[in-house]
């Protein structure tokens, strides 16, 4: 018998049911309908209704005509005991609390760099903070009567006033300013001579009236930048007359700094050390703090190297390495290792 059998032979069942009960029903019901207003009777048909829907649905579950059994099972495909792989369709291969957790992984791996980063970085940004205020500190404090074992016992420095160059003077030297000692035993040469040697060369005068001087609201700024084109230039004595001025002229400017040390560099690379090493401790000891402060103390062990006093060249080579470390390792390391390489220190 096929289903569709099965399901019309129980919905006879059914409707003879219904008409059993109907039957036993009216009977008792055409008594007592003369009796009842008609409010209670529609009450009870109601009533009646109900029950046979119940009823209805307990035997024909189908019976609203949009029920049909499926002609294969769930637990069978293409036929009658064959067992089929159940499929869950729409359902990811990782369930979204995975992908979660995967994800919240992740975030804390990075969370965990990030504070590793931040505490590296406060700790650096500790460390230069308690640099910086040593340095304030040693700034501010007076400068000492005597000069520290790293400075060389130097004379004073000699008043730069502009002088003639002897015969025997290089070439490259200006006549605009000497910054040498003459010798004791020198005669003084006559004024004809003397006339004649204070005259530069015109190729030289004309190269130094090449290099133009600045001119800017700061005064202070055009006389230092004009000592450094002459400086650059190679006209090392008219770089030091120029630069003397600038640092008389404007002890407190920007640039101070700057100017001292570039005054020592203009010594230093005339080969004039022991004028260089002067200059370079004084813009030391004036601010330790200053811009060009590990230059002047880095120059200053190199003119102690060309002065062959190894031991002064020594503690100043060891005090830059010691106060300015950073400077040491990053913009002068260049210089830092050239000049260490020229002296042995224990």
């Amino acid at each position: 018998m096929t289903t569709r059998s099965k399901t019309f032979a129980l919905r006879l069942a059914g409707a003879a049911l219904i008409g059993a009960a109907a039957a036993s029903v009216a009977p008792l019901a055409v008594p007592a309908a003369a009796q009842e207003t008609p409010a209670v009777a529609e009450a009870r048909l109601r009533k009646i209704e109900a029950e046979v829907r119940a009823l209805q649905r307990k035997v024909f579950p189908g019976g609203d005509g949009k029920f049909f059994e499926p002609q294969i099972a769930p637990g069978m495909a293409g036929g009658a005991g064959a067992p089929a792989a159940t499929v869950q369709s729409g359902v990811p291969a990782a369930s979204a609390v995975t992908d979660i957790l995967v994800r919240l992984d992740t975030l804390e791996a990075q969370l965990q760099r990030l504070t590793a980063r931040s505490e590296e970085q406060a700790n650096l940004l500790a460390q230069l903070e308690t640099r910086l205020a040593a340095l304030e500190t040693a700034a501010n404090a007076p400068l000492p009567e005597a000069a520290p074992a790293a400075a060389p016992a130097l004379q004073p420095a000699a008043t730069l006033t502009p002088a003639a160059t002897s015969p025997a003077q290089s070439p490259a030297q200006s006549p605009v300013q000497s910054t040498t000692r003459p010798p004791a035993q020198a005669p003084a040469p006559t004024a004809p001579a003397a006339t004649l040697a204070a005259s530069p060369s015109p190729s030289r005068l004309a190269a130094v009236q090449a290099i133009a001087k600045p001119q800017t609201a700061d005064p202070g700024d055009d006389e230092y930048s004009y000592g450094f084109r002459l400086w650059n230039g190679g006209f090392y004595p008219e770089a030091r007359q120029q630069l003397t001025r600038y640092v008389e002229q404007y002890p407190t400017h920007a640039k101070i700094s700057y100017g001292r040390n570039l005054l020592g560099r203009a010594f230093l690379d005339d080969r004039m050390p022991e004028d260089a090493a002067r200059w370079f401790l004084k813009n030391y000891q004036a601010n330790k703090a200053g811009e060009r402060a590990p230059d002047s103390l880095l120059y200053l062990g190199a003119s102690m190297v060309a002065l062959k006093d190894t031991k002064r060249a020594c503690i100043a080579l060891a005090e830059f390495a010691e106060t300015y470390p950073l400077v040491a390792a990053g913009r002068l390391a260049t210089e830092y290792q050239t000049t260490r390489a020229k002296v042995k220190c224990s």
